[in-house]
């Protein structure tokens, strides 16, 4: 089964004076304030295109860990993973660090960060973002 997700920005302005509202369209979850300013300084109270592809990954990543996990016969209790991902404006993105804490019993340290480091080369944002460096940081809590 094929599942598309839709999001869709409405945007006003130029580039640095302008603002848009990007919507989740396919689960409703609500519609979100972007603007450069944001993007190039960062912001509290604005999301950013980064911000979302920083969701996207940390969500993915947990996943991929998830099941080679369960797969190697030692399902996590918990899984928390930050996305951090930089922007630089004129050159793009340049960068996706993961940092992951996980708790899972009976795991050897060195089977967990072989499994991390397969489920962040395996995750299908990760391959999406391939032309970018993709760093991981991986401890078990």
């Amino acid at each position: 089964m094929t599942v598309t997700s839709e999001a869709s920005t409405a945007w006003k302005g130029s580039l640095a004076e302008g603002s848009g509202e990007v919507t989740f369209v396919s689960s409703g979850l609500g519609t979100f304030d972007v603007n450069w300013k944001a993007r190039s300084e960062g912001s509290t109270s604005v999301t950013t295109p980064e911000e979302l592809i920083a969701a996207a990954h940390s969500s993915c990543f947990s996943m991929a860990l998830s099941h080679a996990l369960a797969q190697n016969g030692t399902p996590p209790e918990s899984i928390d993973t930050t996305a951090s991902v930089t922007f630089k404006p004129g050159t793009g993105i340049t960068g996706s660090h993961l940092n992951v804490n996980a708790v899972i019993p009976g795991i050897s340290p060195e089977d967990f960060e072989r499994l991390a480091q397969e489920a962040k080369a395996g995750c299908p944002v990760s391959a999406a973002l391939a032309g970018t460096e993709i760093t991981l940081e991986a401890t078990l809590a």
